[in-house]
């Protein structure tokens, strides 16, 4: 393997580690609740925290990259991570547990933040697509062991190891970071302060008002808290149009139709379909009564297959532009969801396995030609602020994937059955069990009508010629 290549493993490493605590937690809520003695109402934060701090921080620890060196930054990144996964595992009592999960979420945001501007660092427009689609293996390996490693571990060994598992990961990435991931070019710029208060505030609001539906049921104090949360967000968007260096830069938005449609297309996909596998799971361990070792086996076919076929989708991307297989990933994810709506008490479970192997094609070919096109229309010299735009907006999107499914529902069945359902501590049976499917469908229907807005971006994003980009891109060079 070349530097190239080597560097680009170390990407896909990072990938992979950020994906696996993106996925592993969901499956020890239940043994973390247990043995730390707390409930549904602490213990949701446990999720919610991790995926706050990489939202609001991604694409400042992006920017700081582009200033002081992207490989410094993400090899930092790697480090925090692995020291956070250590004292997740150590972890006391809920409160540090919540805590350390900031830590290890901000060490996930400095990779993230500033992965995608090393893939364009290092790979011209007309490979890089091929080189996402590595890093979408990545991503899928990822998730697949989280789910799996998930029950297994929590199962046999304990809560515990779900984060400890990080370390030996963490040790070699952070060894051939070092050697291999080098800086090719740098950018003067300056942090956005305010934007990322107003931004923090705003999904802080949301998310705690969202996780107080979950525990305590809808109330005033929550749709205060949600409205408050939005109209922040408003100012926040406000505020953003005046900075001259912001989180969410809008002008970026006017650089081309490709690079906009494919940035919110990505956002929608992300907050219509993260979660689904966590509404599944509390499917088959809360109707269905399945163990969750058990549940995640049945979700491992989908993952599997997107990390076989997202390198060939990606070369595809590469040859014909992301529009079309884009496109299609987007819309075998819709029709996932249409086959999770019809699940009842009685469904066989083979369906299962259907919809997640459909979902998960639609997700390998959606991940790398989408990121690849945001890439590489990115405008000449924003590839860190473009990466860490994209990251921002997509890791937005799966905080909010999280907080409506789980405020979605948990509406429809009483306070004591959520808290039960969620911390897998009984099995639904009869009209409660109905009632509980209604909240999730409710949920995917959510999840259906978001999907089916992204899809629309997607198609009329406009044509690529990454020949023509290649080109522009070798004489900006010379």
């Amino acid at each position: 393997m070349n530097s190239n290549n080597l560097a680009l493993l170390v990407v896909i490493l990072g990938t992979l580690m950020s994906a696996v605590d993106a996925t592993i937690v969901i499956l020890a809520i239940p043994s973390i609740a247990q043995d730390l003695h707390t409930n549904l109402y602490i213990i949701i934060w446990v999720i919610i925290t991790y995926l706050l701090v990489i939202a609001v921080f991604t694409t400042q620890l992006g920017r700081l990259g582009d200033i002081y060196g992207r490989s410094r930054f993400y090899n930092l990144g790697f480090v925090i991570f692995t020291i956070g996964s250590i004292l997740c595992g150590a972890a006391p009592n809920a409160i540090s547990l919540i805590a350390f999960r900031g830590i290890q979420g901000l060490g996930a945001a400095m990779m993230q933040a500033n992965s995608g501007a090393i893939i364009a660092d290092i790979f011209p427009p007309n490979q890089r697509g091929k080189a996402y689609g590595y890093n979408s293996i990545g991503w899928n390996a990822g998730a697949t062991l989280g789910i799996v490693l998930g029950g297994f571990i929590t199962t046999f060994l304990g809560w515990r190891y779900i984060f400890y598992i990080n370390v030996p990961i963490g040790i070699i990435a952070i060894i051939l970071g070092l050697k291999y991931i080098k800086d090719r070019e740098r950018r003067n710029t300056k942090l956005d302060i305010i934007g990322m208060l107003s931004l923090l505030a705003s999904l802080s609001l949301i998310s705690y008002g969202a996780a107080d539906i979950a525990g305590e049921g809808m109330s005033l104090l929550n749709i205060y808290l949600i409205s408050a949360g939005l109209i922040i967000l408003l100012g926040f968007i406000l505020i953003e149009r005046r900075q001259q260096f912001p989180i969410i830069d809008l002008k970026a938005f006017k650089a081309n139709r490709v690079f906009t449609y494919s940035l919110f297309a990505s956002f929608l996909q992300t907050t219509g379909y993260l979660s689904t596998a966590f509404i599944i799971i509390m499917y088959l361990q809360g109707i269905r009564g399945l163990s969750p070792f058990n549940a995640s086996l049945l979700l491992v076919p989908g993952y599997v297959l997107a990390s076989l076929v997202s390198p060939f989708t990606g070369r595809l991307s590469d040859k014909i532009g992301a529009r079309i297989p884009a496109t299609i990933g987007l819309a075998l994810m819709i029709l996932a969801i249409f086959i999770y709506l019809q699940l009842s008490i009685n469904t066989p479970l083979y369906v299962i396995i259907i919809a997640s192997t459909i979902g998960g094609l639609g997700s390998s070919l959606f991940f790398p030609a989408n990121n690849s096109a945001i890439m590489a229309n990115a405008p000449r010299g924003f590839y860190g602020g473009a990466s860490g735009l994209s990251r921002t907006l997509s890791n937005i999107g799966t905080l909010l994937s999280y907080v409506i499914t789980i405020s979605v529902s948990s509406v429809t069945v009483p306070r004591y059955v959520a808290f039960e359902v969620f911390l897998g501590t009984t099995n639904l049976i009869g009209g409660v069990a109905s009632s509980f499917l209604t909240g999730l469908k409710s949920a995917l229907y959510v999840s259906l009508g978001i999907l089916s807005i992204a899809l629309v971006l997607s198609a009329l994003r406009g044509k690529e010629d990454r020949k023509q980009l290649l080109q522009v891109d070798q004489s900006n060079n010379q």
